[in-house]
């Protein structure tokens, strides 16, 4: 490092200069740099310097004495904390609930079995006991007993069980039997799901399809809940039967109509 005879040109005539300080206080000496030429400070005793703090010097003879700080070195933030692996502050609140799933669906079940009862047994004289066409009441003067129509729909029902029932609608056609005014059967929910031996279980009651002869409904709506009982296992088929011989009436079954008593649910389930 030059001493002062080597700077002596260029700081002879000071004798109070402000530099800055290189270094810190060791063995009472600092470094500086006054008018960009470095030299080695004494330090009065007492006087704490950091680097970077503007100092007065004071040259004594060819000696340099550091005896204030003028100016202290600006001060250096500290660095931010590591964020790896830091955790997410609390809030104070719980975050929120997922929204759930919600999916929704139809399903499409044609009746297993198509069957009238009359006279204590399934009838065989209008066709297949499983697929017959489903007649209600008492055709007019006949000596036959009364007509009880049923449609069972097995298990496929239950297959979206757990699910909502939003809607459920029925396909019907009128066939020729009594007279052809529109007419309205009473409609039956029936505990089995498939064609007992005995006379099935009858349960809740509404109005079915008002039809005239030969007249087609593809979405009559039957009560939800009624849908709900069957998706949830509690019923298992529709009837038309009452306790009078009046109004006479033949819907089509399975061995007439592809299509009869197709039962249509509209379903949804949240997950």
């Amino acid at each position: 490092m030059p001493d002062f005879a080597d700077f002596r040109g260029l700081l002879g005539a000071r004798h109070t200069l402000i530099g800055e300080a290189l270094t810190g206080v060791t063995s009472g000496a600092c470094t500086a740099s006054v008018g960009g030429i470095q030299v080695t400070v004494r330090v009065v005793a007492g006087l704490v310097i950091a680097a970077g703090d503007q100092v007065l010097i004071v040259r004594h003879g060819s000696v340099y004495w550091a005896v204030a700080v003028t100016v202290a070195a600006p001060a250096v933030p500290p660095p931010p904390p590591p964020t790896q692996n830091e955790p997410t502050p609390d809030s104070g609140d719980p975050a929120p609930a997922p929204k759930p799933t919600v999916t929704t669906g139809t399903l499409v079940c044609t009746p297993v079995t198509t069957s009238t009862w009359r006279d204590g047994k399934w009838r065989t004289d209008i066709g297949s006991s499983t697929s017959a066409d489903t007649f209600q009441g008492r055709y007019g003067g006949s000596s036959f007993g009364r007509n009880h129509g049923f449609a069972f729909y097995g298990s496929k029902p239950r297959s979206i069980a757990g699910a909502t029932v939003t809607k459920a609608t029925l396909r019907a056609r009128r066939l020729t039997g009594g007279d052809y005014a529109a007419r309205t059967p009473t409609l039956r929910l029936v505990t089995q799901a498939t064609r007992p031996s005995g006379f099935p279980t009858l349960n809740e009651t509404a109005s079915g399809p008002s039809l005239a002869v030969g007249s087609t409904t593809s979405d009559f709506v039957i009560p939800d809940a009624w849908a709900q009982a069957m998706v949830d296992g509690n019923r298992g088929g529709l009837a038309i039967s009452l306790a009078a011989d009046s109004p006479y009436i033949r819907f089509a079954g399975r061995g007439s109509w592809s299509a009869a008593w197709t039962l249509t649910i509209h379903w949804r389930r949240s997950s």
